[in-house]
């Protein structure tokens, strides 16, 4: 006598009921009954499951110490930015979060406030400065703000193994007493994401472009405070409304004005034209 699918499923929720972890419990069951609600909804075959098997298998070796294939298939699947739309539950004031994407590293060098962290990165040089505050606007000092973001290229640091683990357009900054910082890197550009592997190859057959709007990331870090991940994105930008990854907000949208050469705000004299960018950030309280 044949074993219909719902006992099937049924037995493989039921498989879970021992766990003592009610938390695990609920997500495996949750997991199974909705993955094979998926394979009978879309009369899944058993060649179809194991292209699927073989793409998952081909995301991981992917993966090594400096790119997260699996974490870019979650970007471009949308899960990613759904997880922070579900749990940012941003205070009134407090700036939203965004992913914190594949190309995060914890190695990036320390810098004073008002550094260059570009380190000869390509691209047109960028003056930017903002403040870390509360919700209700209290400046918050010593706050520690990891700044990362690709070049004029298109490229992160980390994608180009001839820098062997030099550091560019990336780096550590302290907010001063007053919750101010500054620093000098490179203007951003629009990007595409990896498309030399498994997810770019289901982008491309799904007719999906890769692109990402220019964008710097921020991790911003307070004691007392929820730790805030987000991008500036550079306002105009042609991907804003068709972003690969969905990160887009349209409170993340900076201003990132041009400037003829001379005298930059900070005192520098400027050899060539250049731009600035100022942001406030608001953290919610823990």
């Amino acid at each position: 006598m044949a074993i219909s699918p719902e006992a099937i499923t049924q037995a493989a929720i039921s498989s879970f009921s021992q766990s003592d972890n009610p938390r695990l419990k609920q997500i495996m069951q949750s997991l199974v009954k909705h993955l094979h609600a998926f394979a009978q909804e879309t009369k899944l075959t058993e060649a179809e499951w194991m292209a699927g098997i073989q793409f998952l298998t081909a995301t991981g070796h992917k993966c090594d110490d400096v790119r997260q294939e699996f974490i870019l298939l979650s970007d471009t699947l949308g899960l990613s930015m759904l997880l922070v739309a579900m749990h940012d539950g941003a205070q009134s004031g407090a700036t939203e979060a965004t992913v914190l994407g594949p190309f995060h590293t914890p190695d990036a060098p320390a810098i004073a406030s008002g550094s260059d962290l570009s380190n000869s990165a390509p691209g047109e040089p960028l003056y930017v400065t903002g403040s870390v505050s509360s919700a209700d606007g209290k400046p918050l000092a010593h706050a520690r703000i990891d700044v990362w973001q690709a070049d004029a290229e298109g490229l992160y640091d980390v994608q180009r193994g001839e820098l062997s683990g030099h550091r560019r357009a990336r780096g550590l900054i302290e907010s001063d007493a007053e919750g101010n910082f500054s620093f000098w890197t490179v203007l951003p550009e629009a990007y595409p994401v990896p498309t030399d592997g498994p997810v770019g190859q289901m982008l491309v057959a799904n007719g999906r472009h890769p692109w990402r709007p220019a964008h710097i990331h921020f991790l911003i870090e307070a004691k007392g405070y929820q730790p805030l991940v987000t991008h500036i994105f550079r306002e105009g930008d042609r991907y804003l409304d068709t972003d690969v990854v969905f990160g887009v907000r349209p409170s993340l949208v900076g201003k990132f004005m041009p400037h003829t050469r001379g005298a930059a705000p900070d005192g520098r004299e400027m050899a060539v034209d250049y731009w600035s960018m100022n942001y406030a950030f608001r953290l919610q309280a823990i």
